[in-house]
């Protein structure tokens, strides 16, 4: 099983579509309720969806960067607003977060083999694995 995509409510496409190419992403579909785009390494996708009415989205999608720092302060230059820069974490992450237009949490961050391994991943057969 692998994830296809994660689709996320807006409530301007053409404003939050410039957003995420502003970011970096790549726009594959193009239409006046939905969006898609291409991550620029792996091939992961993601997308939007015009919502109808006032909508709250509680999920948070996260993109990693090898670069973060960098990226940060060139996407700062750029004039996309963050609530929190790059910071450690206690989950041995280093994270950044933003809100597109709609009010959706994004957070650029880096965890390198943390992110799949971390120290405290659950051992192959034990309770909480699958």
């Amino acid at each position: 099983m692998n994830l296809n995509q994660v689709t996320l409510p807006a409530s301007d496409m053409a404003v939050s579509c410039l957003f995420y190419r502003r970011l970096g992403f790549t726009q594959i579909v193009d239409t006046p309720h939905y969006a898609r785009f291409e991550c620029p390494h792996g091939g992961a996708t993601f997308s939007l969806a015009l919502a109808e009415g006032e909508f709250c989205n509680g999920a948070v999608i996260y993109f990693e960067l090898e670069d973060l720092d960098e990226r940060v302060a060139v996407l700062r230059e750029r004039g996309i607003e963050f609530t929190q820069l790059p910071q450690d974490m206690p989950w041995l992450w280093r994270e950044a977060v933003l809100f597109d237009p709609a009010g959706n949490k994004v957070k650029l961050y880096r965890a390198g083999d943390n992110r799949r391994y971390p120290p405290w991943r659950v051992a192959p057969g034990s309770p909480g694995s699958a």
